[in-house]
């Protein structure tokens, strides 16, 4: 097994997150305390804070490992965690920020379902006075302390350059893209096409929503307009996963190469039981069969 980039541990990444959320809660309570008349600004120490976050999906494998980490991150500092779970839904994920903006939440960590549609709701906290981390996507607007989240135009580049590698210039390949208006989605499919396009042929293009059974669909759907397809890069696993199912139901699996992005336990598996080809791990390292 190939790996390539460096490694970087979960556990590192939610201690920065705790480390910001502690920094921005203390600075908006300072903010919040600059027109008293000589009062003093309490300090919230963790085991006062309340954390609100806000997932696109937990559906996604990857996302509910996220949560994992934050809430044990969190909690063994003393804080709570409120999750709520949008479901890839962009009105279901407003409606779940404005209840944690009634519950008092401290900060809110939102992990986006589409980068444009997400601004009302980051506003929103922002005139509450309610500092805003985003995971894995960003936002378009409003006021943002930080984005956590890969190099995904790299990562999409790493796909790419590893097709080539493997496979040649100039070979056949299709993409299977996440959510539409996502940061994400937009970030690795301008990563991929940054090298494909000079150095793959690139048959086409279709959203599989970040999802595995809409992935199979895609494939299924790629397949009956493309017979010679060489490669495919899907913009994460699930939907990786989802296409090899339906090359496998074509006969194709030993045929085409599928290449996903995240480094989840089950793509991470599948790379080992010798099924998929490839995926880019979120710490940018391709696990390679």
């Amino acid at each position: 097994m190939k790996k390539f980039g460096l490694e970087k541990r979960l556990l590192f990444i939610m201690a920065m997150i705790f480390a910001l959320v502690l920094t921005a809660c203390d600075n908006a309570a300072r903010l919040e305390g600059e027109g008293d008349d000589g009062g003093e600004t309490e300090e919230l120490a963790p085991e006062d804070i309340t954390i609100g976050l806000s997932v696109s999906t937990l559906n996604n494998p990857f996302f509910g490992k996220l949560e994992n980490g934050v809430v044990e991150t969190a909690e063994g500092q003393g804080s709570t965690v409120q999750t709520v779970d949008a479901q890839d839904d962009t009105a279901t994920q407003i409606n779940d920020i404005d209840d944690l903006l009634q519950q008092d939440v401290d900060i809110l960590l939102i992990n986006p379902v589409d980068s444009d549609s997400i601004v009302p709701a980051v506003e929103s906290a922002n005139d509450a006075d309610i500092p805003v981390i985003t995971l894995d996507r960003s936002s378009s607007g409003g006021e943002v302390v930080t984005l956590i989240a890969s190099d995904n135009v790299e990562g999409g580049e790493m796909a790419a350059e590893y097709i080539v590698d493997s496979v040649g210039e100039d070979a056949n390949v299709v993409q299977i893209e996440g959510v539409p208006g996502a940061s994400a989605s937009n970030e690795r499919g301008e990563g991929f096409n940054n090298i494909a396009e000079d150095q793959l042929n690139v048959f086409e293009s279709q959203s599989g929503n970040f999802n595995r059974s809409e992935g199979l669909s895609v494939m299924e759907n790629l397949l009956q307009s493309h017979s010679d397809i060489d490669a495919v890069f899907s913009q994460n696993d699930e939907m990786a996963l989802g296409a090899m199912e339906a090359l496998e139901s074509a006969g194709l699996d030993d045929d085409v190469m599928v290449i996903g992005f995240d480094g989840n336990d089950d793509a991470i598996q599948s790379v080992e039981d010798g099924d998929l080809d490839g995926t880019v791990h979120n710490s940018l390292m391709i696990w390679a069969n």
